[in-house]
Order: C-alpha cells, then structure tokens, then sequence
C-alpha cells in the first residue's frame, strides 16, 4: 500500500505527463515517486524526464477528492494487488505510473488467467456472435475477459463474459467517471455490480482521444496472457494490440474470417503470416502464465 506522499507524487505523475512516458516510468522505478517529482518539481531531473511533462503545474485536488469519497481507486505499483508480472513486461514501452479502477474485484487476481478479446467496433453479425460465443465460453472456463468497451467485438466480449456470470475488465481510453461510448452507462455498471472493473492510466474527468485510443492498446495486451482477435479490418486498431502483444511474448490468437468480408482482412493477413494462431474454439486458447 503506497504511503500518503507516494499516493500524492503518482496522482501528480499522472496529471503531469500523457502516458506513455517511459522515461518517467524507469527514473521512479530508480528513485521513487516522491523523490522523483521533488526532482522533477526542482527541474533537477534529466533533461529526457522534463521532456516527457506536459502539465508540469498539475493539480490533484479533484483526484484526492474523488478518492476521499470513492468514486474509483488508484492502484499503484506499490499495492498487493498491481499485476507485476502483467505489467512489468512494459518496459520499455512505458509502465503504467498507476491505474484508476472502479470496482471492488483485485486487478491482479482477475488478470491471473485472462484473455483480451477485440476487434472491430464495425463488426458484422458474424463477429458480434463470434466474440460473444467465445467470451462466454472463456468466461465459464473461469478466464476473466479483458476488453476496450467500444461498440462491435468489444461490446459483444464484456456482454458474453457477463452472459455467463463471469467478471470482465474494461480498458479505457478515459477517466473512469466518463462512459464513452455513452450508451455503455449501463452495460459498464453491469461489469462492475458482476465483480469486473474499470481500469485505465487516465485521471479522473479525462475525455477520450484518438492518441489514447492508440496508447491504451498496450494495456490490452499486456494484462492478459492471451490475446485474441475476432474481427479486424486492414486499419483496425486491434491490429496494434496483437503487434504489441506479440511483442510482449504474450500468445496471439485470431479468428479466421470470410476472405470476402473487409472486417477480416487484418486478421486473415496475422493468420496468413503466422503472427496469430488459428483459434476456432476455446479449447484452442491458452491462458495461462507462462511460456508460449
């Protein structure tokens, strides 16, 4: 559990740079928070470290407030329930400086045996059915499902792990007080009264944007042992989650789709070149931690 001034000094990196900051991440994973916004504060930090601050006067009060009445939780590198070994593979890439969540499940416990399903938010009837099919399966096989929230394959995911009474995780682009898209309000309340969470690096209040859409991909896939793509069109932003998974060494899975249909030619293409597996049940889905 962080102590008050650590709790403090991660509100205000939070605030203070757009993830990711790698530079930020590795100088307090060597110092500290608390030492590394003295320093920052000071302007004494490195000149990559100031580089990375986009609101070096940031505020925290409405995020202490919100604590204070529990609107949503941080969970920092400094509690029982951070996914360390999740988490720590983004290196590198720029580690989350600590995660806002709402809901009352651990983070580390859901994402012990989990898979991130996505897809297209375009999706067809096949890919709607596909993804529920498979989360509900995953769900029932006691994995937790972790998603983006966004219409299409995402929606379907959260709704068949839901379906099935399991937990699932929602990845936001966003502070956790705001529902984007706005129709999800009750299907985001549904995930969190089912044992789920609402997870994302963005301070409370935080709208959506495209660059966060694209900086919260690497979460998807490094919370999860297991990554699987249902539909993905040539531009499709579940494409960047299976590139990163696949960096990460985390196992890659797609459906293969019609070579007609535009919302499969991506994951056709990752299915043609051998950077997803075929994956046509969940039998075919490994889950769990370790090597491939």
């Amino acid at each position: 559990m962080p102590s008050h001034d650590e709790l403090r000094a991660r509100l205000f990196l939070l605030r203070a740079a757009e993830p990711p900051a790698p530079a930020i991440d590795h100088y307090v994973t060597v110092h500290g928070p608390v030492e590394a916004v003295t320093q920052i504060r000071h302007g004494t930090a490195p000149a990559a470290v100031l580089g990375e601050l986009t609101r070096p006067d940031a505020r925290i009060e409405d995020d202490l407030r919100a604590l204070d009445h529990g609107a949503a939780r941080l969970v920092t590198p400094e509690d029982d329930e951070w996914p360390l070994e999740r988490l720590t593979s983004l290196s590198g890439f720029g580690t989350p400086l600590a995660l806002w969540v709402r809901g009352g499940g651990s983070l580390a416990q859901l994402t012990s045996a989990a898979v991130t399903v996505t897809g297209s938010r375009s999706s067809t009837a096949y890919g709607h059915i596909v993804a529920s099919e498979f989360s509900y399966d995953l769900a029932r096989a006691g994995a937790t499902v972790v998603s983006g929230g966004s219409l299409g394959v995402e929606e379907a995911a959260h709704r068949g792990a839901l379906g099935a009474g399991g937990p699932t995780i929602v990845v936001l682009a966003n502070g956790v007080d705001r529902t984007h898209p706005h129709q999800h309000a009750r299907l985001y309340q549904s995930v969190i009264e089912q044992g789920g969470l609402l997870v994302s690096e963005y301070p409370i209040g935080t709208e959506p944007t495209r660059i966060r859409f694209h900086t919260r991909c690497r979460l998807l896939a490094a919370l999860t042992a297991a990554t699987l793509i249902v539909e993905a069109g040539q531009r499709s932003g579940a494409l960047a989650v299976a590139r990163t998974a696949g960096e990460l060494g985390r196992r890659v899975y797609g459906v293969p789709g019609s070579i007609h249909s535009a919302m499969s030619t991506g994951v056709n293409e990752l299915l043609r070149t051998g950077a997803a597996t075929v994956a046509s049940s969940v039998e075919h889905i490994n889950y769990e931690q370790g090597a491939r």
